[in-house]
Order: C-alpha cells, then structure tokens, then sequence
C-alpha cells in the first residue's frame, strides 16, 4: 500500500510490493559513472601532457622518416645506374675493393676507418662508405674495381636522428620513449574520442 499526502494524492512505493525491484536513484546513478568519470579524466591529462612533453621528439621522428622516404628524390642519396659486366662469382675479393676506394678517396678521408661495405649484386656494384665527418661514400663495380661515384651520404645524419643514436645511448631511450609515448596518445585519442560516442 502507498501513503496518502496532504493534497489527498497516494504515493505508491513499488518496494513495498515488489522487493526486488530496484529504485534507481540520482545519488545512485552518479555512482557508477565515477569510474568512467575517473577514467576519462586520467586519459585525457595523459594525452595532453605525454603529447606536450614529447612534441619535439615527435616532431623529429616524424619530419626525418618523411625524409627518408624520399631520400633519392631529395638527392640526400646517390643513386647509381650501373649494369653489371660479370657475374658475382667472379668479383674481386672485398680487401681489394676497400683498396680502390681508399684510392679514389683524398688522402685525409683513406685513413678513416670504412664503416660499411653494401655490396649489391644485382646491380654488379658495392658501395664503400668511410666513417669521416662528411660520411664519404665511393661505389665500385665489383668485378673491375672501377670508380662509378664518389660522394657524400646525406641521409646517415638523418638516419641516426631518426633513431635516436645521434644523441648515443639516451637518444636511444628517448625514441623508444617517444614510440611508447605515440602508442599511448593513440589509444587514449581513440578512448577519448569513441567511448563518449558509444555512451550516448
């Protein structure tokens, strides 16, 4: 039975015959939004000052692979066309070509350790880059030992920026941060940005 008021009007209490039935209040409603509440929050300061706190290395990480994507356009990256003369088996051993582009190098830049030899046998060419400050670079033919190019590598900077390893082994740390940093602005982004969408 519900209570009578004093304008006459019975108030029904549907506990009273329905115990089970349970009466959302206001007070009650507020309390389970809290943790979506609590969580949105926590997401959306997460994704302003991550995205605050690495926008720089954000920011280098982004312009230097667009860069790099386009090296050979930007001509940071010399593009040889060379057809091969024979075939691979016949090349010359790797101490003689680091020899030849000792040779084709100045006498400064020969006796600089050689950093790398990127040998490409379709090509029937290797290319011979030397650790100096401009990161010289000669190509060879690898069955003659001819010169094809002799130039400087614009992309290496690029590349150890990207990677962090221009600042050494914290540059290093730093872009993982940064990796890690972009992951989480992703997924609080698309938090912040759906779930309102699917409460509706």
């Amino acid at each position: 039975m519900g209570r009578s008021s004093a304008s006459g009007i019975q108030s029904i209490d549907p506990r009273r015959n329905h115990p089970n039935v349970q009466v959302i209040t206001p007070a009650s409603a507020s309390s389970t939004k809290r943790p979506w509440r609590w969580f949105a929050r926590v997401a959306f300061y997460a994704h302003l000052w991550i995205g605050v706190l690495f926008t720089i290395a954000l920011l280098s990480i982004s312009i230097t692979g667009i860069l790099l994507n386009h090296k050979r356009a930007l001509g940071l990256m010399p593009e040889v066309e060379h057809t091969p003369v024979g075939e691979f088996s016949a090349a010359l051993p790797m101490a003689a070509l680091a020899d030849s582009a000792r040779a084709a190098t100045s006498p400064a830049i020969s006796e600089m350790q050689i950093d790398r030899m990127d040998v490409r046998p379709r090509n029937g060419l290797v290319k011979v880059r030397f650790r100096d400050p401009a990161t010289t670079e000669v190509t060879l033919d690898i069955n003659d030992g001819r010169v094809l190019h002799v130039g400087r590598r614009g992309d290496v900077f690029l590349e150890k920026l990207h990677s962090g390893e221009a600042f050494g082994d914290r540059g290093v740390l730093l872009g993982d941060a940064a990796a890690i940093a972009l992951t989480i602005l992703l997924i609080t982004g698309y938090w912040l940005w759906l779930v309102p969408k699917w409460r509706r």
